[in-house]
């Protein structure tokens, strides 16, 4: 018996990206799997990084050339709006849902700087996380379950992202434990 995803074409998947903000921290954190069907291709590949002058940070959970188009195009915003993230990420949305060209794009991030912590999807949406935790992607849930368990524990951002990945990275298959991990100063 066939299901939907069993004559569905194979498509990329993998990638489960979190921010942690917690005790002056914030934190991304994204795992290196890439995955094509049931096919580990690359198990170390980087999905988080920094961004503009090295003040703002952000992951991608989708497509890696589609990602790197968004990133590239939240670069520009950044310059057109220096220290202002918000700006930069709605601006960025609105060229993402009007574009021809980027409405095509499948991917979602996460960018945080020392205040601000966002979600961008290609339906226009810019979000606040609440609870200062977010996780996108094929683990994301997982991880932000785990996360916002660990949120009240004697631990910094970074451990409680690092620990919360390792649980998603134990439930879903297209999560593994090769983290990149970034983190900023937070004002929060």
């Amino acid at each position: 018996m066939s299901t939907p995803t069993d004559t569905a074409p194979q498509g990329w998947h993998a990638t489960t990206i979190l921010t942690v903000r917690k005790g002056g921290q914030v934190v991304i954190a994204g795992d290196g799997q890439v995955s094509l069907g049931q096919t580990v291709i690359k198990s170390n590949a980087r999905k988080v990084r920094r961004l503009g002058k090295g003040n703002v940070i952000g992951g991608f959970a989708g497509a890696t050339a589609d990602a790197f188009t968004l990133f590239e195009r939240l670069e520009a915003k950044l310059e057109q709006f220096p220290d202002q993230l918000s700006r930069a990420a709605v601006e960025l949305a609105k060229d993402w849902r009007t574009d021809r060209y980027l409405r095509r794009l499948e991917a979602m991030m996460i960018v945080a700087d020392r205040e601000t912590t966002l979600v961008l999807t290609g339906t226009g949406d810019v979000l606040e996380p609440e609870h200062h935790v977010m996780g996108i992607g094929s683990g994301g849930m997982y991880a932000l379950a785990a996360a916002r368990a660990l949120l009240d524990q004697p631990l910094d951002a970074e451990a409680i992202a690092r620990k919360a990945m390792g649980i998603a990275a134990g439930i879903c298959v297209y999560t593994n434990t090769s983290l990149v991990v970034e983190t900023l100063a937070s004002g929060r």
